[in-house]
């Protein structure tokens, strides 16, 4: 008999953190030639060290990749697992080293994990619709049954021997991980993707939720049953089950009230105490250890945990923006690439009948999968292009569990997380539903039409600002206007976006803690302009990548004509600038792409402040207005919306026409001049418009005679001009810092204009197809 010993040398007490790589330099230099434990030895001898240079190697290398890959349209993950495929061949990693770098991988998977419960609001299964709820159910179960014919396969007495538990059972307790929906993995797509708040993500969204739920109660009972089956003394499978239910009885009984009294005692506005989020992270801990003494609870404890801390401000958002970086930059690339380097071989063993079952369970579930969700969008007459997307969503997969047949499973993950994303992207575009051939804009709404208008509102200061602009529209019985207030906040603690319609009374403690000011404020214009404006009020809380999504879907569902958007520079009373938001901006330039109707950034000094008397008289006090008439859709849209304001009799407007001498427009630009002419020709006839025409040679010549006209009126209104070239702004455009603004729009905004006069920059609809294009 030959006996097999394994002889295993340990360091006591073991080096973690070496003395510094001078030190170990001067020791080598005085160290004996022969002796093997030399100072360059510092990569073995350290554990710190060597951590830090595996951490430092795997970002690298995932950054180079990336930097090819993502021209190529894959995601980050894919770049995270090639590059744990490449060094787990190119460097000889030891056992231990795999370990900690996987620790730390598990480590940050179970943070993120805690994270998406915290961020999801667990009351949403009981408001999803019904088309959510099939899709939810049909996409988790009928794959899982679909799979049991092949379970039921015949093994071999070799493969049985081989395996500790029967494969039948080992395989069936296996098929909620094939089948299982994972709202995290499908948030963090849809996320990418940036459809998060499009109605398609919604959708998914909802139908995530009920697959995520019951996904977590089969997994649960699955792994009792397969403890039950393992061990003989059933008194311990059931003391194990019965610590599992008493944990959940102490989080939903125990610990779920007491974080509820903690927002409820916390201050309106105010954070919570600090000792509270040390409090939740040593439950988070201990959730990691129950997991070592229950494993049917792997990684579950903290995401039910997770569900039961109140989401959104103030203890779940102080929980994710503490955390969340760093999981998303640190913990969770380490947890993807070391999954990566596991793998022992890139092949797959089909001589094994186990891998020859999984195989097929998990094709067989992907594509029963797909189908089930197909059907329900389809029946309820979503468009196919849209269906398919939406299937291909509710068909991710995002993790690796059975380490028997890891190879295939990696191989199949990473396919779908490579090709789910591009589908996507060929079959749903969110903005094709915007262009229409329907043109929503001022000038072709009917006289005395009611006129909608979606406001933007971001801050408080911006509230007056709008209203102050409604109020000079002229609102009357004769001509009526329907205003829709959005207000957008940024998501913040939650994983799943909000929007929410007043009118419905659907309530949250989101937005009632940021929307009740907008309210109350609308609730008085309507009361000063009775029966002439009819509001409604929304709360829209999304990420600011994606609040576009928000303003167009809403002017597109209620037919506006007009969007306004603040600008996002803000200005103190003296004229100085008090803050300068890029996010607003970049929302902005979005919101003009994409927009299916005109659009006004409303460039605000000071709340538009009120006019004097006019001629010093004792009269009500009027608004001056000037409108900078050069020529072009732009220019009509903006002298469209100047005449209605002109309609109120406490507002003066100037129609300032800049014409070119030379006058030397081509052939092809008759047409625009004609429409020009006529709407000039309805000024200059009209008794209560000042029309002045003034003749400029360029674009310095147009900016001095603008620098002295913001002296004299409260309110400038232009055309955007974008990509429009003319001789009286020529010049001009090379000096411009906004160019969502247009060159006019950008050079009233200067910091040289400050503190004078407002400015409305007004673009016409673009998104209108030609009768010979197709949506």
């Amino acid at each position: 008999m030959v006996n097999n010993l394994t002889q295993i040398c340990i360091t006591l007490p073991p080096k973690v953190q070496s003395p510094g790589l001078g030190r170990l330099l001067m020791h080598d230099e005085n160290a004996d030639p022969s002796s093997t434990t030399s100072g360059y030895d510092w990569y073995n001898k350290y554990a710190l060290p060597r951590l830090e240079t595996h951490i430092a190697l795997i970002f690298a290398v995932t950054q180079i990749i990336h930097f090819f890959l993502k021209r190529l349209g894959l995601p980050l993950f894919t770049s995270q697992l090639i590059a744990g495929m490449i060094l787990s061949k190119a460097i000889p990693w030891t056992d231990e080293g795999v370990q900690i770098i996987g620790t730390l991988g598990i480590f940050g998977y179970g943070l993120f994990l805690f994270l998406s419960g915290v961020k999801m609001d667990p009351s949403m299964v009981f408001r999803v619709n019904k088309r959510s709820w099939y899709i939810g159910l049909l996409s988790m179960l009928v794959p899982l049954l679909s799979m049991l014919p092949i379970m039921l396969h015949e093994f071999d007495e070799k493969d049985k021997e081989d395996q500790e538990v029967d494969p039948k059972l080992k395989t069936l307790f296996l098929l909620p991980y094939y089948s299982l929906t994972s709202l995290p993995v499908i948030n963090v797509l849809l996320s990418e993707l940036k459809i998060l708040n499009s109605e398609l993500g919604r959708i998914a969204l909802s139908s995530a939720v009920i697959g995520d739920h019951v996904s977590m109660f089969l997994m649960i009972t699955g792994n009792v049953l397969r403890v039950w089956t393992q061990i003989v003394n059933h008194k311990v499978a059931l003391g194990d089950l019965g610590c599992v239910i008493a944990f959940l009885v102490v989080v939903a009984f125990v610990l779920r009230p007491a974080m509820l009294a903690v927002v409820k005692r916390t201050p309106e506005g105010k954070p919570v105490y600090q000792s509270c989020i040390y409090a939740l992270m040593l439950l988070f801990l201990g959730c990691l250890c129950v997991t070592r003494w229950f494993d049917q609870f792997l990684l579950l404890a903290p995401y039910i945990l997770g569900l039961a801390v109140p989401h959104g401000p103030p203890l779940g958002s102080a929980l994710v923006e503490k955390f969340e970086g760093m999981v998303e930059n640190l913990f969770m690339p380490l947890f993807v690439t070391s999954c990566a380097l596991r793998l022992t071989t890139m092949t797959i063993d089909f001589n094994n009948k186990m891998t020859w079952v999984n195989a097929s369970i998990g094709i067989v579930a992907l594509l029963v999968k797909f189908v089930v969700s197909l059907i329900p969008p389809l029946y309820n007459k979503m468009p196919k292009r849209d269906a398919a997307a939406l299937a291909l969503i509710m068909s991710s997969k995002g993790i690796v569990i059975e380490q028997g047949h890891f190879t295939f499973m990696f191989w199949v993950i990473i396919c779908v997380a490579n090709i789910v994303p591009i589908l996507v992207k060929c079959l749903y575009d969110p903005s094709r539903k915007y262009a229409g051939y329907n043109k929503r804009n001022l000038m072709y709404l009917r006289c005395n039409a009611e006129l909608p208008i979606v406001a933007v509102i971001h801050v408080p200061d911006n509230v007056n600002s709008v209203i102050n602009l409604l109020e000079a529209t002229c609102p009357t019985k004769d001509n009526p206007m329907t205003i829709n207030v959005i207000h957008l906040i940024k998501l913040s603690g939650l994983a799943t976006p909000i929007f929410i319609s007043h009118q419905k009374r659907l309530r949250t403690t989101t937005s009632d803690c940021y929307s009740e000011n907008v309210i109350v404020a609308f609730n008085k214009f309507i009361g000063n302009n009775w029966g002439a404006v009819s509001v409604n009020t929304f709360t829209a809380v999304s990420l600011p990548s994606i609040m576009h999504e928000d303003i167009c879907s809403l002017a597109l569902d209620k037919l506006a004509s007009l969007i306004i958007l603040p600008f996002h520079r803000r200005w103190y009373i003296d004229g100085s600038v008090e803050s300068d938001d890029e996010l607003i901006r970049a929302l902005n330039s979005r919101v003009l792409e994409r927009a299916p109707c005109s659009v006004g950034i409303l460039i605000d000094r000071v709340n538009l402040r009120r006019a004097m008397p006019v001629d010093g008289s004792s009269e009500k006090p009027s608004y001056r207005v000037a409108m900078i008439f050069l020529g072009g859709n732009d220019d009509r849209e903006a002298l469209t919306f100047a005449r209605r304001m002109a309609q109120e009799s406490t507002v003066v407007l100037t129609v300032a026409h800049f014409s070119n001498a030379e006058n030397n427009r081509g052939i092809s630009e008759d047409w625009d001049r004609m429409h020009d002419s006529i709407m000039l020709r309805e000024v200059k006839t009209n008794g209560y418009i000042n029309y002045v025409e003034k003749e400029v040679a360029d674009g310095p010549e147009t900016a001095t005679i603008i620098h002295n006209m913001v002296n004299e009126y409260d309110m400038i209104i232009v055309g955007r001009r974008n990509n429009e070239e003319s001789q009286q702004t020529t010049g001009l455009k090379e000096w411009s810092e906004c160019p969502e603004l247009g060159v006019l729009g950008d050079l009233l905004a200067s910091i040289d204009y400050g503190g004078r006069c407002s400015v409305l920059v007004v673009q016409q609809q673009e998104t209108v197809l030609l009768s010979n294009q197709r949506l």
